[in-house]
């Protein structure tokens, strides 16, 4: 069954801190987490076996589903719980029936590096809409900071989950396979 998926992202969090969980509240559609909460986001192709994939993750465990988004070639989704072995529990289940490991995740890259300056007001007012709080104005630059956060996971690093600012040199250089150091 594996040869019909493609496992695009796993990424576990052990704790949700508190802004992050009162940003994922601002956004969500589902069920609403907060702080303290184990949480997995998984993305996969093909999209439309996200419903199914949900279906199996809530239905074996008290984790609770927070977002489900299917597109034309892929789906993601995030689930949440209080209890940390619930996450694991239903994301191992759902990778057993998908039949891929975390380690079959596909490797990432950069796939576009835009940078916008001078933005006009009505494309500003645009981008406003989508943005949740964070607010452009006009003639500013998009993005206003040239780096990328990265969520790194456990299984990454060997500890914990850590926040990971890097430049556009570093993202290439680490798209390349070249090692970072996580202090």
């Amino acid at each position: 069954m594996a040869s019909e998926f493609s496992l695009r992202c796993y990424c576990y969090l052990d704790r949700m801190q508190p802004q992050y969980a009162a940003f994922v509240g601002t956004i969500t559609q589902g069920d609403l987490p907060v702080e303290g909460m184990a949480s997995l986001y998984i993305e996969m192709a093909p999209g439309n076996e996200v419903f199914r994939t949900v279906d199996i993750a809530v239905k074996a465990t008290e984790a609770k589903p927070g977002a489900q988004v299917v597109e034309r070639e892929f789906g993601m989704f995030e689930i949440h719980s209080l209890s940390q072995a619930d996450v694991l529990e239903s994301g191992r289940i759902v990778l057993d029936r998908i039949g891929l490991s975390i380690e079959e995740r596909i490797r990432p890259q950069v796939a576009s590096i835009q940078l916008i300056t001078n933005v006009d007001p009505y494309q500003a007012q645009l981008l406003n809409r989508w943005r949740r709080g964070s607010m452009l104005v006009p003639g500013q630059t998009y993005p206003a900071d040239p780096t990328v956060t990265w969520v790194i996971d456990s299984i990454d690093t060997g500890t914990s989950v850590a926040p990971l600012s890097l430049t556009m040199r570093e993202l290439r250089a680490l798209e390349n396979g070249a090692p970072v150091t996580v202090t």
